[in-house]
Order: C-alpha cells, then sequence, then structure tokens
C-alpha cells in the first residue's frame, strides 16, 4: 500500500464561538488525485490552507511528507505546490519571465520551456497571464505549482468558469502530472469532476467529514439505501451522494 503523505488529525478551527473545523482527521496517500468536497461554507478552504501552511490551526496535528506541521513549516513549504489566482502575477512579466521568478523565490533553476511544454503552453512563452485564455490561465497556474518539484500540489476549482472542452484538457493534464508521481489535491463543486479524476473523495459539511470513500464506493453504498434517480440512465452519480449527504442543492459556478 502506498505510504500516507498527508496526515490530519482531530484538526480543529475556531474563530470566537463558531468552529469552522470540528475534529476532522484523514489521511491522502502518496500518488492518488484526493478530492475534498463539500457545500460553500463546509470548511474545504480553510482545511487547505491550514495544510498549506496558509492558515493557523487552533488544535490537531497535521504531517505533510513525514514533517509536523508545528515544527517544520519551512520544509513542508519546500515540498508542496500551491495553485495562485491570476491576480497573484505581475502583468508586466511573460509566463517564461514569471516562471523564472518563482524559481528564484523557491532558491532554485528550472527550464521554463520544460515546465510550459508539460502543460501545453510552449507557443505561450513570450505572452503575458492577461493575454491567455481562461484555460491557458488555469494551465499555466498549474504550471506554477510544478516550478519546485513538489511532492503533492493543492488545486482550489481549478476548473470553474471554464468552457467543457477546456475542462477537459484539465483533467488530462491533472492525470499526467499524478502519472509523473506528483500527488494531486483537489476541491471542486463539479461532481462530474471528481467523480472523474478522484481515486478517493472526503465530504465534508458543516466543518465535518460525513464521508470518506472511492467514488464508485460512496455511489454503490447510495444504491444500497434503494436510491432510484429518475428519467436518468445511470441508476445515480456522486453528485447524488454528495446532496444526500449534505442536504443542499448544489450551487451554479456560473
Amino acid at each position: 500500500m502506498a505510504e500516507p503523505i498527508i496526515e490530519v488529525e482531530n484538526l480543529e478551527k475556531r474563530y470566537g464561538n463558531f468552529e469552522a473545523i470540528r475534529g476532522l482527521s484523514f489521511t491522502i496517500y502518496q500518488g492518488e488525485i484526493f478530492g475534498l468536497l463539500g457545500p460553500n461554507g463546509a470548511g474545504k478552504s480553510t482545511t487547505l490552507e491550514i495544510i498549506e501552511t496558509l492558515r493557523e490551526k487552533t488544535s490537531g496535528t497535521v504531517q505533510v511528507c513525514g514533517y509536523d506541521l508545528d515544527a517544520n513549516t519551512a520544509a513542508i513549504k519546500k515540498l508542496i505546490g500551491v495553485q495562485l489566482q491570476s491576480s497573484g502575477y505581475y502583468p508586466g512579466l511573460n509566463l517564461t519571465q514569471l516562471l523564472n521568478l518563482f524559481a528564484g523565490l523557491y532558491n532554485t533553476t528550472v527550464d521554463p520551456m520544460e515546465i510550459l511544454a508539460m502543460v501545453n503552453l510552449e507557443e505561450k512563452a513570450k505572452a503575458k497571464v492577461k493575454e491567455l485564455s481562461g484555460g491557458q490561465r488555469q494551465r499555466f497556474s498549474i504550471a506554477t505549482t510544478l516550478v519546485n518539484r513538489p511532492k503533492v500540489i493543492f488545486l482550489d476549482e481549478p476548473t470553474t468558469g471554464l468552457d467543457p472542452q477546456a475542462r477537459r484538457s484539465l483533467w488530462e493534464l491533472i492525470r499526467t502530472i499524478r502519472a509523473a508521481g506528483t500527488t494531486v489535491v483537489i476541491t471542486t463543486h463539479y461532481m462530474d469532476e471528481a467523480e472523474y479524476l478522484c481515486d478517493r473523495i472526503a465530504i465534508m459539511d458543516q466543518g465535518k467529514l460525513i464521508a470518506l470513500d472511492t467514488p464508485d464506493t460512496l455511489i454503490d453504498q447510495l444504491l444500497e439505501k434503494g436510491f432510484e434517480r429518475k428519467k436518468d440512465v445511470k441508476a445515480a452519480t456522486l453528485e447524488d451522494v454528495f446532496i444526500s449527504l449534505t442536504g443542499h442543492g448544489l450551487e451554479s459556478d456560473h
């Protein structure tokens, strides 16, 4: 069995009397695509930001690549890649210059063209981010997570707002990155995306973990309860699991 790469035990985050995360525990294994799902306000982003060393936890333990979050924050930062929003880029620099800039921040050197080739953006090497299409921007955003050759990358809703073709293209890129040995942690509101990409998913609601398994297993468990989906060829989808567990409708991302 694969080695654990992220271990979260009894994680809690409170803001005054409000409990954003309540006793959260899960393990992510090396080489998997792991999905963290939940309705808005479930605590997904807070959880990821804690693991990414961007937000302080209230209590509990987090280990990343064998390093304890409290004792080895600097070591963890060197081993992870975090997707940036496009607003985080210097508008005057082209893609090659931006990748070299990020490499400098990590005190390393990279071949920008090699990284751009991984995400099919070689022809845009001299372009600025504002000149890219939505799908190209997202691919470049993922490219920046690879600069420090991370063990694990975090992608927060990477396909939101993309057309179906661009979404599918990004799915294949994520699979390629995993095939190269990098663990991928993803959040998404698209249940078809989670079902297609993720080896396992954790579903959160109101700061708590309410399900953790493979998409197929979760769908089978729902069917065993007698669920029937009306006017659809397939008996159930991961979206049905999500809605059944959280009790909320899905909000549009468009």
